[in-house]
């Protein structure tokens, strides 16, 4: 299984309805098999997420943030990891905005070495 504790992350790939961006910054912690992180950046003053990650290595997990317009958005997403050949993850995550919004979409984060 792929501990993500310590792992950081950067979007490299985003639908537009999304709001993370290549400025936005990810810091994974893992206890067992709960997973949260906090991430910022970009539009994104404040965001933190919470989930599970599966026997596979995927992630599912609620997200919410606080963006640069001091909206509340949060949602839910589905992440399948892959192993690079420099052995960084990445994350290709199918998500929904579970707000006024619903609307879905998809993004790409890779890790990166601090």
């Amino acid at each position: 299984m792929i501990n993500y504790d310590g792992r950081s992350f950067v979007s490299v790939e985003n639908t537009e309805n999304g709001e993370v961006s290549s400025k936005t910054f990810f810091v994974y912690r893992q206890e067992g098999h709960i997973i949260s992180a906090a991430y910022g950046g970009g539009d994104i003053v404040q965001g933190t997420l919470i989930g599970l990650v599966k026997e596979d290595g995927c992630l599912e997990f609620r997200y919410n943030h606080v963006n640069s317009r001091d909206e509340i958005r949060g949602g839910k997403c589905v992440s399948t990891p892959e192993i690079l050949p420099d052995g960084r993850i990445r994350l290709y995550e199918k998500w929904q905005w579970l707000d006024d919004e619903s609307t879905e979409g998809s993004s790409i984060i890779e890790e990166v070495v601090v």
